[in-house]
């Protein structure tokens, strides 16, 4: 009876504050190694099952309006629908080869998937799962991102070094800008106004005048950007590089790098609380994350995960932190309230995407 009351309080204690009785939360995990996607009980804190997708699977994102996880397969060269209530995979929808990731429109209608090896953008109506539009862009297209008022489609050419923007609504090319080297990753203001793309090549930050399609500037790093974590009013803009061991600030109105914060051996991604008091930084090198108070720029105490811990989620309400550790094949619990290590959850082989949904 002790145990089991005790197993209780844990539960009760860890539960996120607004998930309501009835309802679940899964974690689901995408696990290169294996071709599958890991569905973890985030309330229980077990895996609750493994379900098979295709080789390569990433891009996974949990749909803004359905029931749905989306992800794609990178070698299989589609999009991959899974259901969530049932866990089962509900559709494969051939995209063209090497898709990495997948965007949603703002309503969610729309799913938008740069195909890497085709050269291709495609946009798929969620509700059918057909392929309403297709347009040619740049070489090596590595992501396309809709903007928030749905006006845009941004796709980054990595090859050569441009960035496309389409019409949302046909894909059809508005205009093309020249930007910094092997473009990769791409972050729009809410208001739509600007674009900010990291650039692999050059250890730079291109800023993207969406309204006079136009490149204002190439802000340069002191290493290569590995993530692009957005302030939820625009404001600031955050990006971890592990060459240079920190963090630069950019201020998004002037288009300037405005700070520089050491953080460690090789910080690389991150994800901002709502209220975007804190942000978490994962190092892979050092097994661990770090918090950081953005009003302070203070460094918390770093949490000790598993190894190589990479991309991280909160849930829904901020009260935890889940984090994918790719060298342990694990995912790793984090309650915020006490900024320590809840516990680590097997998965599959080589994980290295998250997403949340809560049904």
């Amino acid at each position: 009876m002790l145990l089991a009351a005790g197993a209780g309080q844990v539960a009760n204690d860890h539960r996120p504050s607004v998930l309501r009785p009835g309802l679940r939360m899964y974690a689901y995990v995408a696990n290169a190694g294996d071709g599958t996607v890991t569905a973890v009980d985030v309330v229980n804190l077990s895996p609750a099952a493994k379900i098979p997708v295709g080789p390569s699977p990433s891009g996974v994102r949990a749909h803004p309006v359905h029931n749905e996880i989306w992800g794609v397969s990178s070698e299989g060269g589609y999009v991959w629908v899974l259901d969530a209530p049932k866990g089962l995979v509900t559709s494969r929808i051939p995209v063209g080869s090497a898709p990495f990731a997948v965007d949603f429109s703002p309503d969610g209608k729309r799913a938008y998937v740069a195909a890497s090896g085709s050269g291709s953008v495609v946009a798929i109506d969620c509700a059918t799962r057909k392929i309403v539009a297709r347009a040619r862009v740049g070489r090596r297209p590595w992501l396309a991102r809709a903007t928030p008022d749905g006006r845009l489609v941004v796709v980054t050419n990595r090859d050569d070094a441009t960035v496309s923007l389409l019409d949302a609504a046909t894909l059809s090319q508005v205009a093309t800008v020249e930007v910094a080297s092997q473009p990769e990753q791409i972050v729009v203001l809410p208001d739509s106004s600007k674009a900010f793309v990291s650039a692999a090549g050059s250890s730079q930050v291109s800023v993207v005048d969406l309204r006079q399609h136009a490149l204002l500037a190439n802000l340069p790093l002191a290493g290569h950007p590995t993530d692009l974590i957005l302030k939820l009013d625009g404001g600031e803009l955050y990006v971890p590089s592990p060459e240079s061991h920190g963090l630069a600030i950019l201020n998004t109105w002037t288009n300037e790098v405005a700070e520089h914060v050491v953080l460690g051996y090789a910080p690389s991604q991150g994800v901002l609380t709502t209220d975007a008091k804190l942000l978490y930084i994962s190092d892979p090198t050092a097994g661990r994350v770090t918090p950081i108070e953005i009003a302070t720029r203070q460094l918390l105490r770093p949490i000790s995960v598993g190894q190589q811990p990479g991309v991280s989620r909160l849930s829904p309400g901020d009260d935890l932190l889940l984090v994918v550790n790719e060298g342990s094949n694990d995912l790793a619990v984090i309650r915020t309230r006490t900024q320590s290590l809840l516990t680590l959850i097997p998965v599959g082989q080589r994980p290295r995407d998250l997403a949340v949904k809560v049904f």
